[in-house]
């Protein structure tokens, strides 16, 4: 079994994540409380795509976050570089175009797609400014990027239960549920250790989005992002 450290090595990360593809939705609908399904929903009106567009969803996973587009019958590019769940999605929805892909240096041209999305992957990146630069870089003139990542709740008091859960809570029901519970210790530490909501704003703006806002989900436990990429 494998965990990745905070310096979240590329082979570390990928490793992990191959070890917990095959429950990962599982789990993540149990340790979220169910609330991944809302906070999918939420992100994908913020995305607000159209059929005839195009949007990639990096870090898509197994292509639980891709599916929507799909049912709706809008392009979408399901990336992760991943393999062990790029499997369990290519096998679970073939009609899903599926590419293997780091996020640092994405195998597609300039102005790809209408919009560029990420959902609870930016956090796991090694270099997360530079994913960032290269989603503007895919994007088109005017296109959307729309980043869900778990974040900090904004009431103090509470702020101290949720953690307290991550690091106490999480990992015994890992070892119940998941292949690789260690992974889940990791996903805690990696939790506790990233930026605020404005954090992650300046973040966004600095790697030449602009209008960035955001919008705390489930008293901030999740944030999601909505940001342009400049006409000019």
């Amino acid at each position: 079994m494998s965990r990745a450290s905070l310096e979240k090595r590329p082979e570390e990360v990928q490793a992990m994540f191959d070890d917990v593809a095959p429950r990962y939705d599982v789990m993540n609908d149990v340790l979220s409380l169910g609330q991944t399904r809302r906070w999918r929903k939420i992100v994908v009106e913020a995305v607000g795509a159209k059929r005839g567009q195009r949007v990639l969803d990096l870090a898509a996973g197994t292509g639980t976050s891709s599916e929507p587009y799909a049912d709706a019958g809008i392009g979408v590019v399901a990336c992760d570089f991943s393999q062990g769940m790029l499997k369990v999605g290519k096998r679970r929805r073939p009609d899903i175009d599926f590419v293997a892909g780091d996020a640092t240096n994405l195998p597609f041209a300039e102005n790809s797609f209408d919009a560029s999305t990420i959902s609870f992957g930016l956090r796991n990146v090694n270099e997360p400014k530079l994913a960032l630069a290269e989603m503007l870089r895919v994007t088109k003139p005017g296109g959307t990027l729309v980043i869900a990542e778990f974040s900090h709740p904004t009431f103090a008091p509470f702020r101290t239960v949720y953690s307290e859960y991550l690091m106490r809570a999480l990992p015994p029901v890992a070892t119940k549920l998941s292949s690789n519970p260690a992974a889940y210790v990791y996903l805690a530490e990696s939790i506790r250790a990233w930026p605020t909501q404005d954090g992650l704003a300046a973040w966004i703006q600095e790697a030449g989005w602009e209008n960035c806002r955001y919008r705390n989900l489930s008293g901030g436990i999740v944030a999601v992002h909505r940001a342009t990429k400049p006409r000019a």
